[in-house]
């Protein structure tokens, strides 16, 4: 059976709550990423922020996102998948929340990010298939 860490990427960057949006921005610009993991100086996951919370949350109301730092916008609990779960379960848990990317955890340390296209590029066509589907069927009834 097939775990999260065999498809996981690595080189995943964690934006430390202090920092501004500004700069969570330059990261996800760098990394060509929508979204990033927010972590406190202990190194734990504190949340994740995305490009659209940055527009929605700080720049839409007249904010400076040179003065907003990530964990104002790092809120709730966030949602995050062992490096040693399943790729199923890791599956199961991005249908349940409806979201493309998972921050991976061991030993209560960041240690990679997963992807709906890490999960494509590796697993069963059909298990792909039907994540795409169940995920992109909700996004339109949301809308």
């Amino acid at each position: 059976m097939s775990v999260v860490r065999e498809f996981m990427t690595t080189n995943a960057w964690c934006i430390p709550e202090d920092q501004t949006l500004e700069e969570a921005a330059r990261k996800m610009k760098e990394l060509d990423c929508g979204s990033l993991p927010v972590c406190g100086n202990d190194g734990k996951l504190s949340g994740f922020i995305t490009d659209r919370d940055i527009v929605v949350k700080c720049l839409a109301e007249g904010r400076d996102a040179r003065e907003v730092r990530a964990s104002e916008l790092a809120e709730g609990k966030p949602y995050w998948i062992d490096a040693d779960a399943s790729i199923d379960e890791c599956i199961r848990m991005m249908e349940e929340h409806q979201v493309r990317r998972l921050p991976v955890i061991s030993a209560h340390k960041l240690v990679g990010i997963i992807s709906q296209g890490d999960i494509a590029r590796n697993y069963s066509e059909d298990r792909v298939g039907e994540l795409v589907e169940h995920i992109s069927a909700k996004e339109h009834m949301a809308h």
